[in-house]
């Protein structure tokens, strides 16, 4: 019995640091961060700001708010949405430091407050109003000198609900949220999409010259090039990615990152795309998962059967 004593030690010890040393360890080290369920009201926002700023993001908010109550036409905001395509057309072409985001899972991807915040104030709505001095000079302050009213706000957001939806690969949602900044060597994306096959040498590093010219230019406007997020999925926990997603502030005060928007089930599809390409043995892990402890199981029987076969005549 007392090698069976020896291994509760051990497991309780193990386990004594699992649970308790660990989680002890890492709450000091990273602060905890409640998450709002990718819900966009502005409570947090104005909460977290500086006395000089709160008024202003309270006014803000509120204003969405009561936008979002308004009845939006699809119909009209079809007209106007025609507005938003000479920027997100999918051509890939850098504007003001970032290639504009393609809208064509727009209404699935991104939360409805969260759109009528951005086409108002897409500095306010993105949280990263501190960048500028005035936030009409961000990449995409145009758009609040073409849709005007809150009336065409709604109706705007009306018609990316009702049009821009639709079923999405977790690849087409992590490139449309997140791949414009973020490469993902695993999964074969850079900052200008999937790379494709080449049949020379010389159009391989052509298209990475266009790469890494596209890195500084977003290096350039975000401060620094943003992580690979290849195996980000292994090195953060759940919580600190979802709360990081849904407000970068939080995690990062000051970054330049701004928050996407995402809502819920937007969160899920890009987060099982960070998971098939930062850990793809996953399932095949956990399939075979039983079978190993079973193993186990019955390999320390055999060893305590033979143990004591060999040792019963010691004292």
């Amino acid at each position: 019995m007392k090698e069976f004593k020896i291994l509760a030690v051990v497991v309780i010890l193990s386990l004594i640091t699992y649970w308790g040393v660990e989680p002890f360890a890492h709450s000091q080290m990273h602060k905890h961060v409640e998450g709002h369920n990718f819900v966009y009201d502005g409570a947090a926002d104005i909460a977290d700001a500086s006395k000089d700023k709160a008024a202003a993001k309270k006014a803000f908010w509120g204003e969405v708010n009561q936008i979002d109550k308004l009845p939006g036409n699809a119909a009209a905001g079809e007209a106007l949405f025609g507005a938003c395509m000479g920027c997100h057309n999918g051509a890939g072409i850098n504007m003001g430091g970032v290639i504009p985001p393609v809208l064509d899972h727009a209404g699935s991807l991104y939360d409805k407050k969260y759109l009528i915040a951005l086409i108002k104030d897409p500095a306010m709505a993105s949280n990263v109003d501190h960048k500028y001095a005035n936030t009409m000079m961000h990449p995409m302050g145009a758009v609040q000198a073409m849709v005007t009213t809150p009336q065409q706000i709604a109706d705007v957001v009306a018609y990316i609900k009702a049009k821009k939806v639709g079923k999405m690969t977790p690849q087409v949602a992590y490139e449309e949220a997140c791949g414009r900044c973020h490469a993902n060597r695993y999964g074969g994306l850079t900052q200008l999409g999937e790379t494709p096959k080449f049949k020379t040498e010389k159009e391989a590093l052509a298209h990475k010259l266009k790469v890494l010219d596209e890195q500084s230019l977003v290096e350039k406007y975000m401060g620094k090039l943003p992580p690979d997020l290849s195996i980000m999925i292994r090195a953060r926990s759940e919580q600190y990615m979802e709360t990081f997603i849904e407000n970068p502030q939080t995690q990062l005060p000051g970054t330049s990152m701004p928050r996407v928007g995402l809502t819920k089930e937007g969160y899920e599809s890009v987060k099982a795309y960070l998971e098939e390409t930062g850990d793809p043995s996953k399932e095949a892990r956990h399939a075979i998962g039983p079978w190993v402890i079973l193993f186990f199981v019955i390999f320390t029987v055999l060893a305590y059967l033979w143990k004591k076969h060999h040792w019963k005549d010691l004292h």
